[in-house]
């Protein structure tokens, strides 16, 4: 019974992907170290069901033939703030590689609710729920260049996008008017919102992801329903300064030294208190 209640078909109202139109794109990486956007994560335990998905869901991306997706509950979604963001889940049979593109109101916090193609490489569907664990990943590899898609029902006084293809999940989508930045608000259908437009375009659109990296798009045209793409682009890595002051040479005056007791002179010639040992690196870590 419980295989057969979880192996339901979501239903969703999501709006058909239309032409790809070509734009152009810079990529900033605004981490501190090269290291900065690979921070170690810590792998978390819960359980798996599936369901019939088709890639689209509550994220709003497009459909796609062989889906490794996943649905996560409310907690783990953050109304949206998951969307597009993948994990590394590792079942009885392996370990699969899936986007976050949808959101399981009924799956409390470590229950993931997995495309029937993404369970089938980690367990046997048969049994309809498995143990596993997950991992987010940070800075995978995706099919393609970012995307942008203007929602229909855009136009130059009310603007919708939706990103795709960063790879982690968005901290933040800004659009550039009138020689300044103005942050959009997300949605929990992963569309960001210009709530009193933004002109007739084109547009310049700036993304910032979790781990900081930054992509400009530009020439974002007001073409509700198109998928538009930055095609090729060359990508550039500005590491932040990060060299540490010198430390300060302190010379006492004359007076001083003169003045130095005897129990000053000790502590000067004690040995120095053992180093704190430094913090454990966690268990896994996925940059790849």
């Amino acid at each position: 019974m419980l295989q057969q209640w979880w192996q339901r078909k979501r239903v969703w109202v999501v709006g058909a992907a239309g032409a790809v139109v070509a734009g152009t794109a810079t990529v900033t990486l605004l981490a501190q170290t090269s290291g900065a956007a690979c921070a170690a994560m810590a792998a978390s335990h819960g359980q798996a069901t599936f369901y019939a998905a088709d890639g689209g869901g509550n994220c709003s991306f497009d459909k796609v033939s062989n889906p490794l997706v996943v649905a996560l509950g409310n907690t783990e979604y953050q109304a949206g703030a998951a969307c597009g963001g993948y994990l590394d889940v590792t079942g009885p049979k392996g370990t699969v590689r899936v986007k976050v593109a949808d959101r399981c109101p009924e799956c409390a916090t470590g229950h993931l609710d997995l495309s029937r193609q993404a369970f089938a490489k980690i367990g046997n569907p048969v049994d309809g729920l498995i143990p596993i664990t997950y991992t987010p990943v940070t800075n995978p590899a995706v099919p393609g260049p970012m995307t942008v898609r203007v929602k229909e029902g855009s136009s130059q006084y009310w603007l919708a996008l939706r990103l795709d293809n960063d790879g982690n999940p968005l901290a933040s989508v800004e659009l550039q008017s009138g020689g300044t930045w103005k942050a959009l608000a997300r949605t929990d259908y992963n569309y960001w919102i210009a709530q009193n437009g933004a002109g007739k375009g084109p547009f310049t659109v700036r993304v910032t992801d979790t781990t900081g990296r930054r992509t400009t798009l530009s020439g974002v045209t007001l073409t509700p329903g198109a998928v538009q793409s930055p095609g090729s682009t060359a990508t550039k890595v500005i590491p932040k300064a990060t060299t540490a002051s010198p430390a300060r040479k302190l010379t006492p005056t004359a007076s001083a030294v003169a003045s130095t007791s005897t129990a000053s002179q000790a502590l000067d010639v004690a040995p120095s208190a053992s180093p704190s040992a430094p913090p454990p690196v966690a268990a896994a870590t996925k940059c790849h």
